[in-house]
């Protein structure tokens, strides 16, 4: 399936001049039927619920704990007699330190597997979300989300890889859209108890930090009675065997099976993965432009309060939440990238009305903006699966995620200082009030052109591939069925792939021969 996948796209004037002109007829729908959704989801079967939902459930938390920040930037900035920009810098460490979590985690999560690093990076939530609400000034509140940052770009890989790896291939596309979507859900959660507990409880901002530790204890428990997820068992297997069948086995050979696997899965998919890194930085600049400080722009610009708020950004959120599992779905069957780059230019026709309404108006407008961000998303997490190499799918996947995210990470703090740039007539109580409207709507614009250039000019799977693709999950299914192993799969599809290789290597030294004959 790799053929067309990898970077040999890149790798030749010939093979380019290939490329390019086919990123026109490669959007056209793949010749898959439309299922009906529910009967998609029937394929699953108990441990494939299960894996999802705390993959989600992880992330949902994940979120959960990002956004904290971004809620009380006024509150904080308040009790910490510093500017909303200064505080918004509690969100950019965070972003920026996610690609070395997502660099250690993916190592470990490759090479042991997913279950253990994601459990780590849980218990890391307790301890930081505690800590946040514990700090007494901006340094150790900045060094405290610097840590947190590690912490939550460690936990996508493997929650990514937990709970889509081992899905039914018709049902990646509607469930890479719920999953990513358990972003809105945190987001949503985190207003919610915003609402709750800062303008009501006598510590404020720091009883929504406090309350942030308690829920990753129950994650912890529920995916210790988890098994490891089928799909990297099996490449484990496969592995072992392979590196059995070259050396005979051997002390230190699953080790060394892991680093000859991940060397060769690397060097082959460069450029794909520098791509992905473009493609992220994106993605993420969509999200956290348009996110991060639209509740300060509500509250310091619009003057809504504390309840309009929390209702504009809930139901925001449940607008990313049903376009990013819609359009998921739909990515099936009209194509990866031909989904996004609608969302791209929807989302891009909706910014004027999100950012220059002031009054009731914006529930509507914040809905449909946040629909096609959402939507834009949807496909991503099944897509960068289907871009990353197997041996290397933990460590790529959330690697190429927070390289983009580090990329991105300015973005709240470039829209706050520019906003505080263009101030406004303050309240009557004296309040300063700036002009974040004007700077979210001109980055947002720029970022949904940059979006969908990058996504029309990226690979994707052929007919052929996601045909190959189904198959090869239809087979596994099947010889579950029939009660072959893990291990004996992978050993099967080492055995396979040795002798691909064999027929491969003879097929060009035949062509050799018959040119020197012919020479």
């Amino acid at each position: 399936m790799r053929n067309n996948m990898e970077a040999g796209w890149f790798y030749s004037s010939r093979q380019i001049a290939h490329y390019f002109p086919s990123r026109f007829t490669s959007l056209k729908p793949p010749q898959t039927k439309l299922k009906n959704p529910i009967a998609v989801l029937r394929q699953l079967d108990g441990h494939q619920w299960n894996m999802f939902f705390i993959g989600f459930s992880a992330w949902a938390w994940d979120a959960f704990d990002f956004f904290t920040v971004s809620l009380c930037v006024t509150e904080i900035a308040k009790e910490f007699h510093t500017e909303p920009s200064a505080v918004s810098w509690g969100i950019t460490v965070t972003l920026m330190l996610r690609w070395l979590g997502a660099l250690i985690s993916g190592t470990f999560g490759d090479r042991y597997g997913r279950k253990w690093i994601m459990i780590a990076n849980l218990c890391a939530f307790i301890v930081l979300e505690l800590a946040s609400g514990f700090c007494q000034n901006m340094h150790q509140f900045l060094a405290v989300r610097s840590l947190y940052g590690i912490a939550m770009g460690g936990l996508l890989g493997p929650a990514a890889a937990t709970a889509l790896e081992d899905l039914p291939y018709d049902a990646r596309g509607i469930l890479s859209g719920l999953f990513q979507q358990g972003y809105a859900i945190g987001y949503i959660l985190a207003t919610l108890f915003y609402r709750a507990l800062v303008p009501t409880t006598v510590h404020g901002w720091r009883s929504l930090f406090w309350f942030g530790a308690g829920p990753p204890v129950f994650l912890i428990i529920w995916r210790l009675c988890l098994p490891e997820t089928n799909s990297f068992l099996v490449a484990k297997a496969e592995r072992e065997a392979g590196q059995a069948a070259k050396s005979d086995g051997g002390q230190g050979g699953d080790l060394r099976a892991f680093l000859s696997a991940a060397n060769q899965a690397m060097r082959r998919n460069w450029f794909l993965f520098v791509y992905m890194v473009v493609l992220m930085a994106g993605f993420n600049s969509i999200s956290h432009g348009t996110q991060d400080l639209y509740a300060t722009f509500l509250k310091n610009q619009v003057g809504f309060g504390p309840n309009r708020t929390t209702v504009v950004l809930v139901v925001g959120q449940i607008g990313a939440l049903i376009g990013s599992t819609t359009i998921g779905y739909f990515s099936t069957f009209t194509g990866r990238r031909l989904a996004m780059m609608v969302a791209c230019v929807f989302g891009g026709a909706l910014i004027p009305s999100y950012v220059f309404l002031r009054n009731d108006s914006l529930i509507a407008t914040v809905f449909f903006q946040q629909f096609f961000v959402g939507g834009v998303w949807g496909p991503i997490p099944v897509y960068l699966v289907e871009l990353s190499p197997p041996e290397l799918r933990t460590f790529i996947y959330g690697l190429s995620y927070q390289l983009g995210n580090l990329a991105s990470s300015a973005a709240s703090t470039i829209e706050a200082t520019i906003g505080e740039r263009f101030p406004l007539s303050p309240t009557k109580k004296g309040v300063k009030r700036y002009d974040y409207g004007r700077v979210i709507g001109i980055f947002a614009g720029a970022v949904w052109i940059y979006i969908l250039i990058f996504v029309f000019l990226g690979p994707e799977m052929s007919q052929e591939e996601r045909n190959e693709e189904a198959a090869k999950t239809t087979e596994f299914e099947e010889l579950r069925a029939q009660g072959v192993s893990l291990a004996e799969i992978g050993a099967g599809r080492a055995k396979r792939d040795g002798l691909q290789l064999q027929e491969r290597e003879m097929g060009l030294e035949k062509q050799t021969v018959e040119l020197v004959e012919k020479v």
